[in-house]
């Protein structure tokens, strides 16, 4: 989840400062957009395939998941230091990446009788409306209140990504997640980075000018493509993993 590092490092930038950058947001929204619509590309590429190919696709998983990593550092210290004619590419090279590891839990729903592209619907719809109460939330938070709240949802995140690294381990073991356990973890996903999309509205324009918009882009790409795994994962194990 290279979310969490990007929320650490826009927290400690963003402590105790007023706006710097009140444009930022609408500033970075059309790169928003434009890394979602990579992503399904990625995504699309990723179903294909596990459709065409499937004994490739693990394999290619693993080496995009990598890659996405280390572009993200990359691409991200890049943006930070303004030179968007490079962070630009990169960005939309980690898009891209970003869609074909995301087609495993896409492919998953859509196998679930359950989830299927109506559950998809539910999950795109369920990040759009979030993006609109968020929106209406954070740009009206108190600096108290917004701080306070950013420190709590960071904590959560990183508590978040503990468990979620215990589970990993116990899958690399054999073990099966308990459903109510999957369910629980999954509906913690989702109201912390619903919470982190409140916070986006708050923190990004005391983090970033208003000529940074790519860093504020790709915090506010982060929140949304975890929001939407996480709906994605609740629906699933709400459906009994068909």
């Amino acid at each position: 989840m290279s979310n969490t590092s990007n929320f650490r490092e826009a927290f400690r930038k963003a402590k105790g400062h007023e706006l710097v950058g009140p444009n930022v947001i609408a500033n970075a929204l059309p790169y928003v957009g434009g890394g979602l619509v990579l992503t399904a590309l990625g995504t699309y590429g990723g179903l294909g395939v596990i459709n065409t190919y499937p004994g490739l696709f693990m394999p290619t998983f693993i080496g995009a998941l990598i890659a996405e990593l280390v572009l993200f550092f990359v691409a991200r210290g890049v943006a930070e230091k303004g030179n968007n004619g490079v962070a630009l590419p990169l960005l939309a090279l980690y898009s891209l990446l970003s869609g074909y590891t995301l087609s495993g839990i896409v492919f998953l729903a859509l196998s679930s009788s359950g989830v299927g592209l109506q559950g998809i619907g539910i999950a795109a719809l369920g990040c759009g409306v979030t993006f609109v109460a968020a929106r209406q939330i954070g740009s009206n938070l108190s600096e108290e209140d917004g701080m306070a709240l950013t420190k709590t949802i960071q904590l959560g995140i990183i508590a978040l990504l503990v468990v979620m690294v215990g589970q990993l381990l116990f899958a690399v073991f054999g073990g099966t997640t308990p459903t109510f356990l999957e369910i629980a973890i999954s509906g913690i996903g989702v109201f912390l980075f619903a919470g982190a999309a409140v916070v986006d509205f708050f923190i990004l324009p005391r983090t970033y000018r208003d000529d940074q918009y790519l860093p504020a882009a790709l915090s506010m790409y982060l929140t949304y493509i975890n929001l939407f795994i996480f709906i994605l994962r609740l629906l699933i194990a709400l459906n009994g993993r068909d």
